[in-house]
């Protein structure tokens, strides 16, 4: 079976037959599949020798566009994550193919709505990541949006209407976080539902595109945001993820940096149509609609800047 990816500004053609031959537990006759969902690399199962696999194909359009790590970090930050159990095991790496195999995870990909009901799970599984060797990067979401601005300027794509005006309320957001704190961890970055995978009560993380060292209150924002979690519904992730520490300026951090990572990724949305919506290979989700995601995103983010307990959030977290 040929499936035909295109890498890089070149367009270079990737053909998945050339990596399988490569890999010695892709013995005798192997099926391949396609796993839709990703947003960015190709993921593949494989079927063969009587075993599942995983294969993840990392495309260098996207660290070219400032979407991702670069693919060494992935795949080494991949690696770190499987040490720890929050992500599968890693099988084998293929740095000449940008690729690596990893183990089939038989479970089930979450949506937003089931995020509710896998909380301690979701937890567990961060709390697995954050206690790892730390990652050979760092993640600041703010530096993060500072380049997708960049992009944006440099590359003529409009920003959302409203979004420079609301760039001096970030600022103060940044202000108010970096008072306190907290020390950096392995995290992941990127958790929306379908980057959780339940097998049984365990959860298991996958893609590590956007991983590095960062404040965990980020991940537990950015898993919220994701999954469109009321305030109730973000207490009960701290309260999972912190337990009987959670207090009131993590529970604050926690709601600035969901805001933050609506902010942040509406961005991402706006450079990914922007500078990769042409090719129609870019992702094993092609027909997405990524400028209605940024739009999305960005409704979210204005909500929460214009809320009136905004300021007492800030106050909190400098307490």
């Amino acid at each position: 079976m040929l499936i035909t990816f295109v890498r890089g500004r070149e367009a270079r053609p990737v053909v998945l037959d050339e990596i399988v031959s490569q890999v010695p537990e892709f013995a005798g006759p192997v099926e391949l599949t396609v796993i839709k969902g990703g947003l960015s690399h190709r993921v593949v199962r494989v079927d063969a020798g009587g075993g599942r696999f995983v294969l993840r194909v990392l495309d260098l359009a996207v660290t070219e566009a400032g979407l991702g790590v670069t693919m060494e970090q992935e795949i080494a930050n991949t690696v770190q994550a499987a040490e720890t159990g929050a992500g599968p095991r890693v099988l084998r790496v293929l740095p000449d193919a940008h690729a690596l195999v990893l183990e089939y995870v038989d479970g089930r990909t979450l949506s937003a709505a089931d995020v509710p009901s896998h909380l301690d799970g979701i937890a567990d599984a961060c709390r697995r990541l954050h206690s790892g060797r730390p990652f050979g990067n760092s993640f600041d979401i703010f530096e993060k949006l500072a380049e997708f601005l960049t992009l944006c300027e440099r590359h003529g794509l409009g920003l959302p209407d409203g979004y420079a005006e609301q760039l001096p309320l970030v600022a103060r957001i940044r202000e108010a976080l970096a008072a306190r704190p907290l020390p950096a961890v392995p995290c992941h970055n990127d958790l929306l539902a379908e980057n959780f995978i339940a097998d049984g009560d365990r959860v298991r993380i996958v893609d590590y595109q956007l991983s590095g060292q960062n404040d965990p209150c980020f991940e537990l924002g950015d898993i919220a945001a994701e999954a469109l979690l009321d305030v109730t519904g973000v207490t009960r992730l701290a309260l999972a993820y912190f337990g009987s520490d959670l207090n009131d300026r993590l529970l604050a951090r926690t709601r600035l940096y969901l805001t933050m990572s609506n902010v942040t990724w509406t961005l991402w949305f706006t450079v990914h149509s922007g500078l990769l919506g042409g090719r129609a290979d870019v992702s094993a989700a092609a027909d997405f609609d990524y400028a209605a995601e940024a739009a999305a995103k960005w409704g979210r983010a204005l909500s929460d800047l214009g809320d009136p307990g905004l300021g007492e959030l800030l106050d909190t977290v400098r307490r």
